[in-house]
Order: C-alpha cells, then sequence, then structure tokens
C-alpha cells in the first residue's frame, strides 16, 4: 500500500492525482495548515525531519520531493504508463520537466508570493521578479504551444509535475498572458482522475 501525508493546498495534490492516474491504491493521511500562518502543522515532522509535504511512504521507504516521487512511482508501479520509453529523446525531455519544475520555475513564483506580503519594502524586488516570471512561463507556454502535453502526445509525469505552476499561475492572475499554459491547465483540470483526486484530498484553493 502506497500511504500520502498530504497537506491541504500545497503540492501533495499532485501526488494523489498521478496515483488516482495510474489507478493505484492508496492510503492518504490529512495534514492541516496551520489556519493564520499557513505553515504544515508539527504532525510532518513525526514523518520527516523536515516536516514538509508531500511525504510518500511506499514498500517500507518513506520518499521525499515530489519530483523523485512522480518519477519513483511511475518507475516502478506504473507499468510503463505515464513515461515515454527510456533511451529515447522523449525521455530525456521528461526528466528534464521534473527537475526544471522545482530547480528553477518555483523560485520567481514563490518570490512573487512572499515579496507581495512585504508591500512597499518589497518594491525594489518586484522589477527583477516580474522578469523573471515572464521569463519562465514564456519559456513554458513556448514549449507548450501547439500541443495539448508537455511531451509527446499523450499526458506524462512531466504534466502532473509541472502543473503546481500552471495552477499557481492561474490563481495568480497571469494566465491571460499565456494562452497555451491556459489551455493546458484547463486540459489536465478536466480529467476524471484530477477530479477524483481533489475530491479524494479536500479543499484545494489552486483548482
Amino acid at each position: 500500500m502506497i500511504t500520502v501525508h498530504h497537506l491541504n493546498d500545497s503540492r501533495s495534490q499532485r501526488i494523489l492525482w498521478l496515483l488516482e492516474e495510474l489507478a493505484l491504491p492508496h492510503a492518504i493521511i490529512h495534514h492541516a495548515r496551520d489556519p493564520e500562518t499557513r505553515l504544515a502543522p508539527p504532525s510532518l515532522l513525526a514523518v520527516h525531519p523536515l516536516g514538509k509535504a508531500p511525504v510518500v511512504e511506499m514498500d517500507g521507504a518513506t520518499l521525499i520531493e515530489s519530483g523523485a516521487i512522480i518519477e519513483t512511482i511511475i518507475r516502478r508501479k506504473g507499468g510503463g504508463r505515464l513515461a515515454p520509453a527510456p533511451d529515447t529523446p522523449a525521455h530525456d525531455s521528461y526528466v528534464q520537466w521534473l527537475h526544471y519544475a522545482e530547480g528553477s520555475a518555483m523560485l520567481p513564483v514563490m518570490l512573487r508570493l512572499y515579496v507581495s506580503r512585504l508591500g512597499e519594502a518589497g518594491a525594489p524586488l518586484h522589477p527583477r521578479i516580474e522578469s523573471e516570471t515572464a521569463n519562465h512561463f514564456g519559456f513554458i507556454d513556448q514549449a507548450l504551444a501547439g500541443r495539448d502535453w508537455l511531451v509527446g502526445d499523450t499526458l506524462t509525469g512531466a504534466d502532473i509535475q509541472m502543473s503546481f505552476l500552471g495552477e499557481i499561475a492561474k490563481v495568480q492572475g497571469l494566465l491571460p498572458r499565456f494562452p497555451a499554459i491556459a489551455a493546458w491547465v484547463a486540459r489536465f483540470q478536466a480529467r476524471p482522475a484530477y477530479a477524483r483526486a481533489l475530491e479524494n484530498g479536500g479543499p484545494y484553493s489552486f483548482a
């Protein structure tokens, strides 16, 4: 059995979606953010020293980091689904997207979120943040132009890993500037497995 430690309004929602796409049996342990600080609760520290979500328990191991979790589950439990064949250029692109989501693209998004809370004190940082936001989302939009999914002709783990970025962009009002991303977000949010994951995961502000 796969157990997901799920935090509301967090990246762990995409792990629930992945498991629904693969129709893998799993249990969900819910953890709730502090309503004032929006931080994860101490209960996650009992699962892993970092106290962050997602955390997945599978086959006696504890897994962290969304990209690593997605790659591991697809490789070990996917039966050839949701990933291009190994040793192909498409697989290289797939791995690149898995790393890019958190390694590069998430930084300006999170800075945009946190600096907005500083009011005027954060004003000097706005031009650089907006430049980097436009740079990264422009890159993603170009990659999606004229296609339904990031790699190949079908949904892969790359789309699931990148989905949180598209959802954040939607909430932050960025999507009118990036029509290919907007269409992609609408496409994956319309999938039945996505809807089942939302139902199982509980309230999710980014849907």
